[in-house]
């Protein structure tokens, strides 16, 4: 097995609805913020790659009918090929080499755009009315349905509707099989723009949209010759059409894949 091509996939994630990606509880203070989002060291929300990741292949399970899991226990699963598989076999505890080698996709972790941060920091447009200088607070409440009262009051920190992220993936191309299953990555896609991304999807947050994509298969050879590969789509993701794309990675990977 040999690396015969990447597909680059990048872009930018746009929260439709208020987004929460729970972070640190560690510096809480008194009459403090209840549930805090997950920020850089600089104190700049950011969407985590293992969370973006996560919840590409929860839906894919979901969608297959699978137990969610770290390793479904199938030999060729696909989706296992895609995000990695546990090296541990469950049955007798022994380590085993996976047979389907390296994790296909890595996810890399999503920052705002310089145009929302600065938005953002300067409080115009769609922030202006921003109470911390990236972040909105939101009230929730326990319905008591017996006594119709409100218990355990609490404050949620979300990332505003409105904020967009700059989003990076890449999708390694180790034999010719692996192209076809780049559908799934975008399948995963589209699966999430009609979920929710975070916590409290149920109650409206989390709502995402994937906008300006481009998508770049730089082959072995593009490496080799120090070329930045071959922009193969430019778009929306409702726009993408995978049958077309998947003949082009095949027609750009075919001597690679001899």
């Amino acid at each position: 097995m040999k690396l015969i091509g990447k597909l680059l996939i990048n872009g930018e994630i746009e929260a439709l609805t208020g987004l929460a990606i729970g972070g640190s509880k560690s510096d809480v203070s008194i009459g403090g913020i209840d549930n805090n989002v997950i920020k850089t060291a600089g104190g700049v929300p950011f969407i985590p790659g293992s969370s973006l990741k996560g919840k590409f292949r929860s839906l894919l399970e979901r969608k297959k009918g699978k137990e969610i899991v770290c390793n479904c226990g199938e030999k060729n699963c696909e989706i296992c090929v895609i995000f990695g598989k546990g090296m541990k076999n469950r049955k007798n505890d022994k380590e085993e080499k996976s047979e389907s080698g390296p994790t296909r996709l890595y996810v890399r972790d999503a920052y705002l755009t310089e145009a929302t941060k600065n938005m953002m920091e300067n409080k115009e447009g769609i922030f202006s009315n921003l109470e911390l200088t990236y972040t909105e607070i939101k009230w929730e409440n326990t319905i008591d349905r017996v006594q119709s009262k409100a218990e355990h009051p609490r404050q949620q920190e979300r990332v505003p509707a409105g904020s967009k992220f700059e989003f990076n993936m890449v999708y390694n191309l180790l034999k010719k099989d692996d192209v076809a299953m780049f559908k799934h990555v975008i399948e995963a896609m589209n699966l999430l723009e009609d979920d929710y991304l975070g916590g409290n999807g149920s109650r409206g947050y989390g709502r995402v949209k994937f906008d300006k994509l481009e998508i770049v298969c730089r082959t072995v050879a593009d490496y080799e010759a120090g070329t930045p590969g071959q922009t193969i789509y430019t778009g929306t993701l409702p726009d993408l059409k995978i049958d077309p794309l998947i003949d082009e990675i095949l027609s750009l990977v075919r001597e690679e894949a001899v």
